[in-house]
């Protein structure tokens, strides 16, 4: 992480996709949050599950339809959504997608 302090950096770049995988890199991981990267390939995902705090997800390339508490919402690149802490979500690439998951724990 050292490496990616006090620059410029372009986002995507900093993680690749992987045939049939979800590959995530933790960019900051703080007790008040963290903020990670992932790049799914098409048609992977993450289950249904639920975080004790609200989480924003950023789509940075692709679409992604992300399921919260029984309603799917499409996420494409430069949007974003806000999953409400203790509502189940899901989320599963339309293509192949990156997003930045932004986590701050109050």
């Amino acid at each position: 992480m050292e490496d990616l302090l006090a620059k410029a950096l372009k986002v995507t770049d900093l993680i690749d996709y992987q045939e049939g995988s979800v590959v995530s890199r933790e960019i900051i991981a703080k007790k008040t949050g963290t903020v990670t990267l992932f790049a799914f390939d098409e048609g992977q995902g993450l289950s249904e599950h639920t975080a004790p705090f609200d989480a924003t997800v950023f789509c940075l390339e692709g679409e992604v339809e992300v399921t919260i508490s029984g309603t799917p919402i499409l996420v494409k690149k430069d949007e974003m959504i806000i999953m409400p802490a203790d509502q189940p979500h899901s989320l599963k690439a339309k293509s192949k997608f990156k997003m930045l998951l932004i986590m701050i724990r109050v």
